[in-house]
């Protein structure tokens, strides 16, 4: 009896030594550990016939794919390995894995979930906290974290210090409150926007259900696929791309530039584009009845505000009436545009009328794509690269006119430049400017110009008649489907439809269900349907404009990108939904969100205008006349009150702007947004204690790109990283470089895996840029490990361009080889302000404001059963959860270092006399920095009064015993002449 119990003892024994014994975990043993790679490491594991996984990808998915490939590229603002794979893991791990191990066994032997552990820890920790509050404990640390055992854990203690200019006591603005960007949110449409469209969230699970019924039913991957002879798909895209490699140039420029998409003229799809030349297209447009008149107005004056409307002929033809009076012999004719589509568009069309080559006299530059030369003479910009440009040259002392087109849209850069251009023509007496509006705004810009002369061109081109709903649309996208195929089946007239919809789903859902429901009616005309994001690449942006190849009919269903300067010819029909996407900017919790909201009534205007621009049409308003006088502004909030500002202001105060509240808006930015900007600037290093430009914030205003990864680009010269920071920073320029098609997720997913640093997201795509580099830029590649060639491309034209920006600044570019620790710390010196702490699993919270935010499901650090203790993110959107958008794991010690001022360390488990003492220096820290601010104050202070008492003693300005010239009574009066 006791020889069998003792065998059952030895033997439980042993079963227990084996199953505690440390294994590998998660793909990450003891080898894999002590195991770092190489980045320029290529990934081993290749796929074969045999793998079902195999990341192949076929040539038609491929194709369709097109639509997504340069994603938010050109209509943006101008302003590694897989866990469970050891031959891919880019790094070692931080962590001891075998202690994960004991500690998930011991958790799985109690029976309990994590949240319930955290529930329970949670709970002991609070009744700690009381007993030590009441004396039980006494002198003694209450250990109130049992699943550390003892050992030491390392917290953040978190400072909130505001630097004197941001004590309250300052007003930066004369726009106080926040502006709501819907004008009634009880109302039909703000409710409809709301709840979102029925027709898209049955139509996303009926694709999930499909997805999940094509997987059980598809052969390709099988045994069975093999018998009957179907071949992979990696098999189909090797055999397509065989030996195919990329032809770029030197910097991967070439293919990725809209030029090259544009250098064929299109025929033109109605009969009056078709039988007129562009000569005589040109004399039929209202702007050139009007060119005498126009010119005569230009001439007397320094600043014109013209109104057109839609379709007038002013974006076109003004620059080349410029051209033709003789002002390009004086310098450059400036035109900027609110989105860079239209900048591109307009040039090539422009061109096209002058006869000449798009880059030659005509061309166009946004950002990181410059199409001129030295023989320029019309420029079509983004506004956002003429306010880079007034960063060199202040008086914009090349230009000779500047003409403001679509100025009503209101952008961000548009504001901005109109203040500044405001103050240069005070010192530019021959600098001409026009100001091209809509009617409802024309006012207002003429009011901001010093009552500056209104010119009106008469007439549109053809008549448009509007059509509104008798009812209100509860699902704008099924409302639009019907009339869709409405117009298409009950119209006999020939003409295309352009349908506005708010974004890419509701287009996507928009053009499937109507190709749907076309195929079961019997014997009808087919639709050609052609969706158009603000995302699209180039040469599908440049599709839109050609006619279709058999003559059918066809259905342009767009975002609101389509709303200003684009022709598009044959369009007779424009349904408008009436809602638009808004960016809208949280300044109290540092957040954006995408908002669907209703349009402004300029906007609806400016939809309906596109069906009368080369034919008489028709535009149907899904949405009833009371809403559109009821429920819309009159003109879009503006997106300075709208949007996250750090860059603005950085801006302006590398322009010599001091005091914000002196710079002159048309309409003020909210008091919030303006604080929340200049805080995150003074965080960062950009501003002084007393607001002031620092020689670290003059550097980063000559970066094209945001206050954050300007400094980390800046840094990491000093941290010896530039290298690989330049890619980074470089790859988060562009949208996002992985390729997920809707009928293999997951065979994508698990080759973006393959990818992943488990520490960074920002190191994965180093890894993924290191390994297209090392695999000779291929495009083959790129299609096998579902990643677009393309924005890799664009991503390399970025990098050379940001190389040479850094060379001109002397900041030496060099590798830190292996050691990869160095560049998570040089990120953690850019966005240690957007440090989050752990909360649960997969959930953070912010470590300054407290929001609470998520892991994204795409991201490296997700679903690795290893949560970090503390992250920095790149961006915090809010679409079904708050969710962070690149995010790295940091050390806390980087945080308390880094970010001084507002973080220290606090060690639990210990209460030693070090750590005291550590404790005391960082108390004394903050005490010595308030004392720093306190005499910044005073020293603020007495400037202010020095100013007063000298402004009293001379209240005219004038120098008491100095001669300075020009400040005495002229001789005689000076004429100043106008062409």
């Amino acid at each position: 009896m006791s020889r069998s119990r003792e065998a059952r003892r030895a033997a439980a024994r042993g079963a227990a030594a084996q199953y505690l014994a440390p294994t590998p975990f998660l793909g990450y043993g003891d080898e894999s550990v002590r195991r770092r790679p190489f980045p320029d490491e290529s990934v081993r594991r290749r796929p074969n016939a045999d793998d079902d996984d195999a990341a192949g990808i076929s040539d038609r998915p491929w194709e369709e794919d097109e639509a997504d490939v340069d994603r938010d590229w050109y209509l943006r603002d101008d302003d590694g390995g897989v866990a469970g794979d050891v031959d891919n893991n880019p790094f070692a791990q931080y962590e001891d894995m075998p202690g994960q191990v004991t500690n998930t066994l011991a958790k799985r032997h109690e029976r309990i979930t994590a949240r319930q552990a955290a529930y329970r820890a949670d709970a002991d920790a609070w009744e700690n906290n009381r007993m030590e509050t009441g004396g039980v404990g006494g002198r003694r640390i209450l250990d109130d974290d049992p699943d550390e055992h003892g050992e030491d854990r390392v917290h953040l203690m978190v400072h909130n210090l505001r630097p004197p200019f941001l004590d309250g006591k300052t007003v930066f603005t004369k726009q106080v409150a926040p502006v709501n960007p819907v004008r009634d949110p009880t109302a039909d449409m703000a409710t409809f926007a709301m709840k979102g469209s029925l027709l898209v969230k049955e139509h996303r699970e009926r694709a999930e259900r499909a997805k999940a019924a094509g997987r059980v039913a598809s052969l390709k991957g099988t045994q069975l696929g093999k018998i009957m002879g179907v071949k992979d798909e990696e098999e189909e895209e090797e055999e397509a791309n065989k030996g195919k490699v990329s032809t770029v140039d030197e910097d991967g420029k070439g293919e990725s530039q809209y030029a090259t998409h544009l250098k064929k003229k299109g025929k033109g799809a109605t009969s009056f584009s078709q039988n007129k030349s562009l000569r005589e297209q040109r004399q039929y447009l209202p702007a050139f009845a009007s060119r005498d008149d126009l010119m005569r107005t230009i001439r007397e004056n320094q600043v014109v505000v013209v109104i057109g409307e839609t379709g007038s002929g002013k974006t076109t033809q003004l620059c080349q009436f410029l051209h033709e009076d003789g002002y390009t012999d004086y310098g450059l004719i400036g035109c900027t545009q609110p989105r860079r589509v239209a900048a591109m568009s307009v040039a090539k069309r422009v061109s096209e009328e002058m006869e000449c080559e798009l880059g030659s006299t005509v061309g166009y530059s946004i950002r990181f794509e410059d199409c001129t030369s030295k023989a320029t003479k019309i420029k079509y910009m983004t506004d956002g690269v003429m306010l880079r440009e007034s960063l060199t040259e202040r008086d914009l002392d090349k230009y000779s006119a500047i003409i403001l087109d679509e100025a009503h849209e209101r952008s961000l850069s548009t504001d901005v430049l109109m203040g500044l251009l405001k103050k240069v023509l005070m010192r530019r007496r021959d600098l001409k400017l026009i100001v091209t509006s809509a009617t409802m705004n024309a006012d207002g810009f003429s009011r901001f110009f010093g009552t500056a002369p209104i010119f009106t061109i008469p007439g549109r081109t053809f008549p448009v008649d509007v059509m509104f709903s008798k009812t209100p649309c509860e699902d704008y996208v099924d409302s639009t489907v019907r009339q869709i195929l409405s117009i298409h089946l009950g119209q006999a007239q020939a003409g295309d439809i352009l349908a506005f919809m708010t974004g890419q789903e509701d287009i996507e859902v928009t053009c499937e269900v109507a190709k749907e429901r076309l195929k079961q009616i019997d014997d009808a005309a087919p639709l050609l349907m052609l969706p158009i994001y603000s995302q699209m690449p180039a040469d599908l942006q440049a599709r839109i404009f050609l006619p279709s190849e058999n003559g059918e009919r066809k259905c342009i269903v767009a975002t609101n990108i389509a709303e200003t300067s684009l022709t598009v010819d044959g369009i007779m029909y424009v349904v408008d939904a009436g809602y638009s996407k808004l960016k809208l900017y949280n300044p109290k919790v540092g957040m954006d969100s995408l908002q669907i909201t209703p349009i402004s009534q300029a906007n609806a205007s400016q939809r309906s205008g596109r069906a009368g621009r080369t034919g008489s049409g028709t535009a149907y308003r899904l949405y009833t006349e009371a809403a559109f006088h009821n429920e819309m502004f009159p003109s879009t909030i503006p997106e300075i009150q709208r949007t996250n500002l750090a860059n603005t202001v950085l801006l302006l105060k590398s322009l010599g702007v001091k005091d914000l509240l002196d710079f002159d808006f048309m309409d003020p930015p909210p008091q919030d947004n303006i604080l929340n900007s200049m805080y995150q600037l003074w965080v960062l290093g950009a501003l002084d204690n007393l607001g002031n430009l620092t020689t670290l914030g003059k550097r980063m205003s000559e970066f094209p790109m945001e206050p954050s990864l300007a400094k980390i680009l800046i840094m990491s010269v000093e941290y010896g990283c530039s290298e690989e920071l330049l890619t980074i920073v470089s790859m988060l320029s562009v949208p996002t470089v992985f390729y997920r098609p809707k009928e293999r997720q997951e065979e994508s997913d698990a080759a973006r895996e393959k990818f992943y640093v488990a520490e960074s997201d920002h190191l994965t795509l180093l890894h993924v840029y290191s390994q297209w580099k090392n695999n000779g830029y291929k495009d083959s590649w790129c299609n096998q490990h579902f990643l677009h060639g393309k924005l890799l491309r664009k991503a390399r034209e970025v990098r050379a361009q940001l190389s040479d920006i850094m060379s001109s600044q002397r900041l030496n570019l060099r590798s830190c080889g292996t050691d990869w620790d160095v560049i998570r710390k040089c990120i953690a010196s850019g966005y240690f302000h957007q440090a989050a702490r752990v909360k649960g699993i997969g959930e953070y919270v912010n470590c300054r404001t407290g929001v609470p935010m998520n892991l994204h499901p795409t991201s490296a650090l997700y679903g690795l059963g290893y949560t970090p203790d503390y992250v920095v993110y790149h961006e915090l959107t809010l679409t079904s959860k708050e969710y962070m958008g690149t995010v790295t794991a940091v050390d806390p010690y980087w945080l308390a270092e880094l970010g001084s001022a507002f973080y220290s360390i606090r060690e639990r488990g210990t209460l030693s006399t070090s750590n005291r003492r550590g404790r005391d220096t960082k108390h004394h820290h903050v005490i010595e920095l308030e004392e720093q601010f306190e005499r910044d104050r005073q020293r603020a202070a007495e400037e202010e009064n020095a100013k007063k008492r000298k402004t009293e003693n001379n209240p005219r300005g004038m120098p008491n015993g100095i001669a300075v010239p020009g400040m005495g009574p002229p001789k005689r009066g000076r004429r100043v002449g106008f062409r």
